[in-house]
């Protein structure tokens, strides 16, 4: 096996690493670039398990690269949301789990990335690598440079504040599917009774334009008030420029694509207690819709062609 053909075998598996710990697919891609360059560069005789070799430099890779970005994304213009893919990438992704943590690490929804987000750059990295895949304390410990006890405490720390900051729901696709598709028709007609019966009392509502687009500067809080922003936001279109919304899969969960004048406007993907919906996530930023405007073969919606 030459050396391009060992590090392909491995790939997707950096690449699920990576946009774990950046949650964005461009930036995690660089990431597991600059992994192959200095896989090429190394002696690979002297290297006994390429897979544990190769995951090793792409986590501290992602570290460097994670603090990095957060500096960034302290001054980030309004909520700052982890960049959406589509089935495609879930599908490689999933298949590259481990079977003992099939459960979260089939789970990329935007909720989980989001709450990841408030973590710690070591304390995202020792989440992911124990509870996503699930690797010893030992092996975490050599990666991140740091003793076992304290590897255990990064990993106790995160998993709390994850249950707390994002409550489990035991949720079908089906269940969640149905109660967005309600949502896009309660949207389409401007139904605000419809709207306000979907949303539960602490309904939270994030937009990402990243400065690039108009999109709320702060989370909205309260069903009243993400209905009022829903149906202002539907009531500035002009209803022929809208060829509708489209049900996709977007990280794992049934979404939303809105297509307006025949290009991606947003996409969209909500939380939900079975019930009600409890959150909602829509992604406006141009430079996070690229990847989903080349799957589906859309040109760039009106005023994505904006500058930084």
């Amino acid at each position: 096996m030459t050396d391009v053909e060992a590090f392909e075998a491995h790939r997707t598996h950096l690449t699920s690493i990576a946009y774990r710990m950046l949650g964005e697919m461009s930036a995690a891609e660089d990431v597991v670039q600059e992994a192959w360059l200095r896989w090429s560069r190394a002696e690979a005789g002297e290297i006994r398990d390429p897979r544990a070799w190769l995951s090793a430099v792409t986590v501290r890779l992602a570290l460097d690269a994670l603090r990095k970005l957060r500096a960034r994304r302290e001054s980030y213009v309004g909520p700052w949301l982890p960049e959406p893919i589509l089935p495609d990438d879930m599908r490689a992704f999933a298949a590259d789990a481990p079977a003992a943590r099939a459960e979260l690490a089939s789970d990329l929804s935007l909720a989980l990335l989001h709450v990841l987000e408030r973590l710690s750059p070591e304390e995202r990295a020792a989440f992911i690598l124990h509870d996503a895949f699930d690797c010893d304390y030992p092996d975490i410990a050599a990666t991140l440079g740091k003793s076992e006890p304290a590897c255990r405490k990064l990993v106790s720390r995160a998993r709390e504040r994850v249950k707390t900051d994002r409550p489990r729901y035991s949720v079908s696709q089906d269940a969640h599917r149905e109660l967005i598709g309600r949502f896009a028709q309660a949207t389409m007609a401007q139904d605000t009774n419809a709207l306000i019966a979907l949303f539960s009392p602490d309904v939270v509502f994030y937009s990402d334009g990243g400065g690039r687009v108009p999109a709320a500067l702060n989370p909205i809080y309260g069903p009243d008030k993400v209905m009022r922003l829903i149906v202002g936001l539907m009531g500035k279109f002009d209803p022929a420029a809208i060829s509708g919304m489209q049900a996709l899969e977007i990280n794992s969960r049934p979404g939303l694509v809105l297509i307006v004048d025949g290009g991606v406007f947003s996409t969209l993907g909500i939380e939900t207690d079975g019930v009600r919906i409890t959150a909602i996530y829509l992604m406006r930023n141009p430079d996070k819709l690229r990847r989903i405007e080349r799957t589906l073969n859309a040109p760039s919606a009106p005023g994505s062609s904006a500058s930084a």
